[in-house]
């Protein structure tokens, strides 16, 4: 299986560089899987197109403010992008002008926090901090890491907006949003209660890797990321009752849809904490998700293959024609998509 044979043509203007005025004012593609029907519609009007009993499970990961620059001991403004902790005093990062930052290298944060690379990995690097960081500090010295297809910084904006409405503090750890949550308001949560159609919560930090398009030239080549995921009792008792009882799950975005069937122990759910790298490309046998709202994503990555597994090439490679020739929004701070 070639990996260009999920590229496809964007017109840079159609990639999202700012999200919606008001959250919730995003337009949706509906794709009827079995008959191939494409419907216009908007995200406020997804419930009715969801049957009652249905569960709906979202991902809750809150993105920290991962991104954060630091001066080095010669001067140098150097820029860290924190993708896991080690342990209190441990992180692991990936940095400007990497190879220049070399073990025993010194840097001072802006609240005047001290750290040293104690070990240089392929892609990262580990600091060692002189004290314990917590979440205060990405608060006090970092900013949202916006994805590399978005052109400008970070704003104030972008800390609300760039979160989705359920994320939970407690579960920060994203170095990127699952943004297909990014579309849910409030009054859209009370809606989907309404039409009897409940919500479960999965925790997968979503790690950089996200962005990184599969560069092998055969699919089957590609080396997938490692991302951290965590279930509560709740949620694994409520998806395996709903496998039980004949009821459609449907994952809130490819981060959900990983956890999910990562998790599946071919008969239930399993709570807990892990880690996973699954990799889904067509040919893949899902286990668990039977309805999948999701953005759009990239040409050749990861995620657009996850959802071609899930909808079949042509299919979503005509839905994606489709969207730019009425210009939907693309990416992040885009349009979603529906497959029924």
């Amino acid at each position: 299986m070639k990996t260009a044979d999920f590229y496809f043509d964007l017109p840079k203007e159609l990639i999202a560089q700012a999200p919606p005025e008001r959250r919730g004012d995003s337009r949706l593609l509906v794709c009827d899987r079995a008959s191939g029907e494409l419907i216009d519609t908007v995200v406020a009007e997804l419930p009715r197109f969801l049957p009652s009993g249905a569960l709906l499970v979202f991902n809750n990961s809150r993105v920290r403010k991962a991104r954060v620059f630091a001066e080095s001991e010669t001067g140098g403004r150097v820029e860290f992008l924190f993708t896991r902790r080690k342990d209190d005093s441990h992180w692991e990062a990936v940095t400007s002008k990497q190879k220049k930052q070399t073990v025993g290298k010194r840097y001072r944060f802006s609240d005047g926090t001290i750290a040293r690379i104690c070990e240089a990995k392929e892609r990262s690097r580990i600091l060692e901090f002189d004290a314990p960081v917590t979440e205060d500090f990405f608060e006090r010295n970092g900013a949202v890491p916006l994805p590399p297809y978005i052109k400008r910084a970070a704003t104030s904006v972008d800390g609300e907006r760039y979160q989705t409405v359920y994320a939970d503090f407690s579960k920060t750890g994203s170095a990127a949003a699952p943004t297909a949550g990014l579309h849910f308001t409030p009054e859209l949560l009370i809606e989907l209660k309404k039409r009897g159609i409940s919500t479960a919560f999965v925790t997968l930090h979503v790690g950089p890797g996200t962005f990184l398009p599969v560069t092998a030239e055969n699919v089957e080549d590609h080396k997938m990321h490692t991302e951290e995921y965590e279930i509560s009792e709740e949620t694994a008792a409520a998806v395996t009752a709903a496998k039980r009882d004949g009821r459609p799950v449907i994952a809130a975005g490819t981060t959900s849809v990983r956890t999910l069937e990562s998790a599946w122990d071919g008969s239930r759910l399993s709570p807990g904490c892990g880690e996973t790298d699954i990799f889904i490309y067509p040919g893949y046998r899902f286990r668990v998700v039977d309805k999948l709202f999701t953005n759009f994503h990239t040409p050749d990555s990861s995620l657009i293959l996850l959802v071609s597994a899930f909808a079949g090439r042509e299919t979503v490679l005509k839905c994606y024609r489709h969207a730019v020739e009425e210009r939907y929004r693309f990416f992040s701070y885009g349009d979603a998509t529906l497959f029924l």
